[in-house]
């Protein structure tokens, strides 16, 4: 696509209601912003090859902002080799909003309106990303929160609790903090998160 055309394109480009609890859900989780000017914004979206289907379910519902299928490429961590997947969209400043919250500088940081944003898809995307089984003895759930500060998780507690009644504790992980969902509220959190959970993920529910 020409870039008149293609800028022509994108200014008729409105991201929907879904897309944003979209957003919000991959930006508490591993997706990320990039800029190069602080005024318009790409989403980068990137997994483990293991988690292609859900890649591909996330690149479904971005499509019409997205001019590439998803890529995947390998990757050197600490001499293995490791193959991920994913996409990047066009950038636009209607992603700036999402910066201005979810970023201080180049740090990732917890929303201060993250009550008003986030909903129960949005949690749902964060579990994909970020969740898991805790065990069969158990019962629960545990969100890998670990660029969060434990203040900041402190608060989503607060929300959590005031907005859909859900009990987390705030666990230590090495030097990083993670959530874990009460026994008490599991099935309350994955009745809430299970509708928005795609097949390929259903077995994060236990």
């Amino acid at each position: 696509m020409r870039l008149k055309k293609l800028e022509e394109y994108k200014k008729q480009l409105k991201f929907t209601n879904e897309q944003r609890e979209l957003i919000v859900g991959l930006l508490l989780g591993d997706g990320h912003l990039e800029t190069q000017n602080n005024q318009t914004y790409r989403l980068k979206v990137e997994h483990s090859i293991k988690q292609k289907n859900y890649v591909d379910w996330l690149y479904q519902n971005f499509s019409k902002w997205i001019n590439q299928l998803p890529k995947a490429r390998i990757k050197d961590s600490f001499g293995k080799e490791l193959t991920s997947y994913g996409f990047t969209t066009y950038s636009s400043g209607l992603l700036r909003f999402y910066a201005q919250q979810f970023y201080f500088g180049k740090k990732k940081v917890m929303p201060k309106m993250i009550g008003k944003l986030l909903s129960p898809k949005a949690l749902a995307i964060w579990f994909m990303d970020d969740g898991s089984w805790k065990s069969d003895r158990h019962h629960t759930y545990i969100i890998h929160s670990l660029d969060y500060s434990k203040k900041e998780l402190t608060f989503v507690r607060e929300v959590l609790k005031k907005k859909f009644d859900v009990n987390i504790g705030i666990h230590k992980q090495y030097d990083k903090w993670r959530i874990y969902i009460y026994s008490d509220s599991a099935e309350k959190f994955k009745q809430l998160i299970e509708p928005h959970i795609i097949p390929s993920m259903k077995y994060k529910l236990g």
